[in-house]
């Protein structure tokens, strides 16, 4: 064989192997259960992981980098599939409805099924907590998902969202005025919520609306006349999009500055309380410019709104710090954002226990959900708003600050306290809520919360920027 044949079939031999090797590469091998950040996981995370890695991909699951010295620590876990909730036209087709249209979520790569996992892993950095309860401790979340379809029209995305389902608390004095103390019930209120179905409203339990036993989603659900019984409080995770290989994969951090959620006071408005489409209600109220809602506070678009030359970035909320060597600059709290429309995980928590547990401690005589809603909404947060603008501002929902006479670690519910994740598909609607909230017509994906104890090292070596 001439040489050059010769240079030709080594070539050809080489540029094979090459193939191969960033196919196997791609496709899924021993060496990505080997990966530092996957070998130490458990099994059946590691397997649905195992799984998105094997089907096409643009992307293999998130790699996770340590941010210390040591290694992030996984402590947790969401496994999230489409089979848990009533059926919708995201999800199947449903003739008549959506039929000989192209899917607009699931049914990727010929109908595989649509699979995600959710990491929760703490960063155990100097000066930080190592316990996931602590609600100051900096917890990073990485969600990868196999199946689901690019939105390319109508300003579309999904969502993630932890679930945090309202139990009974425990019952104790009340304040000066009767009404029940913060994360508590007063005996008035305990008789009355044990008195509704056959008695599972009592502390401990999950708060059910008929008080019959807990209810999950399901895929026999039927909107509107049956629906899970539980109060769920949505945090979101942010806006994911799929790639070109319908896999999708995200990044967020969980902490203090991010354990904020939606202003309850548009879940009416977003048509998942059955009778509220009909009557015309869907956008009737937005959160564009901050305040306490329809029973609250209201401010000037020119006050509150978000002015053009100074945008609103509500995540500018963390100071920096001149020994941080990613972003070494003295803090300056006067750049801090204020003009906030979110409030802290647990007072929208607290603010569901006056709508549906404090049934005499709190605005006995008023039945109706959206008034007691925005009764409650407006109430909370001007136990914690020293400005009186219905605004809750950093310095206000400050961790390590005060408020009502308490510390404000209890305004933030822990990590390991939500129960539930969901993926919803949003669009561009203005409401800042999950869209249909709090029913599941929007959504694609959900799952339970695992935990892990002990937990377990997830993650390679420190990379350049440990933010």
């Amino acid at each position: 064989m001439s040489k050059s044949k010769l240079l030709a079939v080594s070539v050809l031999i080489v540029s094979f192997g090459l193939v191969f090797l960033l196919n196997n590469a791609n496709t899924g091998t021993n060496a990505f259960g080997d990966r530092g950040d996957i070998k130490n996981l458990p099994g059946q995370l590691k397997q649905v992981l195992g799984e998105i890695n094997r089907r096409p991909h643009t992307f293999q699951p998130l790699t996770v980098f340590a941010e210390a010295d040591k290694p992030s620590m996984l402590f947790g876990y969401y496994l999230l599939d489409s089979t848990r909730f009533e059926p919708n036209i995201f999800t199947v087709t449903i003739p008549g409805i959506n039929d000989g249209m192209i899917p607009t979520a699931t049914g990727a790569n010929h109908d595989l099924p649509v699979i995600a996992s959710v990491r929760l892993e703490l960063e155990p950095k100097p000066g930080l907590p190592t316990d996931p309860e602590d609600v100051e401790s900096f917890i990073d979340i990485f969600t990868d998902i196999s199946g689901l379809f690019v939105i390319n029209n109508e300003s579309g995305w999904y969502e993630g969202w932890m679930i945090h389902d309202l139990r009974v608390p425990k019952v104790a004095q009340p304040r000066g005025d009767g009404h029940a103390q913060f994360g508590t019930m007063t005996q008035a209120d305990a008789a009355g919520i044990a008195g509704i179905g056959n008695g599972n409203n009592v502390p401990g339990h999950f708060f059910t609306t008929d008080g019959t036993a807990p209810r999950f989603p399901s895929a026999s659900d039927h909107f509107p006349d049956r629906q899970s019984n539980l109060v769920p409080i949505h945090l979101s995770m942010g806006a994911y999009n799929a790639l070109q290989q319908s896999d999708a994969h995200s990044y967020w951090e969980f902490n203090e500055y991010t354990n904020w959620v939606h202003p309850l006071y548009e879940i009416p408005f977003t048509g998942g309380i059955p009778g509220t489409f009909e009557k015309g209600q869907i956008g009737e109220t937005l959160s564009v410019i901050p305040g306490s809602g329809p029973a609250g506070v209201s401010n000037s678009a020119v006050d509150a709104g978000d002015n053009p030359n100074v945008p609103r970035d509500p995540d500018r909320l963390h100071a920096s710090n001149p020994d941080d060597p990613d972003r070494p600059m003295q803090p300056n709290e006067d750049h801090a954002e204020e003009r906030l429309r979110f409030v802290p995980s647990g007072l929208a928590k607290e603010i569901m226990l006056d709508v549906y547990v404090r049934v005499a401690s709190f605005k006995p005589g008023v039945k109706d959900f959206s008034k007691r809603l925005f009764a409650a909404y407006a109430a909370e947060v001007a136990r914690i708003d020293e400005n009186k603008d219905g605004i809750v501002e950093l310095e206000e929902g400050d961790v390590d600050g005060e408020s009502d006479g308490q510390s404000n670690e209890r305004l933030f519910i822990p990590a390991t306290q939500f129960d539930r994740f969901a993926v919803t598909r949003e669009i561009n609607d203005g409401i800042l809520a999950p869209r249909f909230a709090p029913s599941q017509r929007a959504w694609v994906l959900t799952g339970f919360f695992v935990h892990v104890k002990p937990a377990v090292a997830a993650s390679i070596p420190r990379d350049n920027d440990n933010r």
